[in-house]
């Protein structure tokens, strides 16, 4: 998945954050299917279970019906077209959501040979906290961060300390 490239500072902070605000009493269900981050929550104590790798814009019965008590998705809603409507859904009363920003100076991701790794939003924070907002969370927590890379160049040097990475912890609005 990672090929040379492992992310460990953004799980070293994304993990960092889900442990301020998440016990590892409380189950969780982690949008997509698992991945080396579920992996890293599991070994960390938390109860984790992830969903199937259904299409979550179509099909988020696993989201709406889930017992657990809270759910995540880290790096999730990029993909999707309407992640409102599965936000809207959770049932959840517990959200930690994270997404990797948009950059001005980079156009969004896209894979050229996997249709599931392209990105159709690349949020600026407003708009995901407005998002969170209409599907009925309120933000109590978030944080951001830079993801600065090895390489030579004008981009390269704008990702020292352009933030890339938005993470909240949510709770539904009673």
């Amino acid at each position: 998945m990672y090929e040379n490239n492992f992310p460990n500072k953004r799980y070293r902070h994304t993990l960092a954050f889900l442990q301020k605000h998440i016990n590892t009493s409380e189950s969780i269900l982690d949008l997509g299917v698992e991945n080396p981050f579920s992996v890293i929550m599991k070994s960390n104590g938390y109860q984790v279970k992830n969903t199937s790798g259904e299409d979550l814009d179509i099909d988020f019965q696993n989201a709406a019906q889930t017992d657990a008590d809270v759910v995540t998705a880290f790096e999730i809603f990029e993909h999707l077209v309407a992640p409102f409507n599965v936000l809207k859904e959770i049932k959840a009363e517990k959200l930690v959501a994270s997404i990797p920003m948009r950059l001005w100076f980079s156009p969004a991701y896209r894979s050229k040979t996997d249709p599931w790794d392209r990105h159709y939003h690349e949020f600026e924070d407003w708009q995901f906290d407005w998002l969170l907002k209409k599907a009925g969370w309120t933000i109590k927590d978030s944080a951001k961060w830079t993801n600065p890379t090895k390489k030579i160049g004008v981009r390269p040097i704008l990702r020292y300390f352009t933030n890339r990475y938005y993470i909240v912890y949510a709770e539904r609005v009673p």
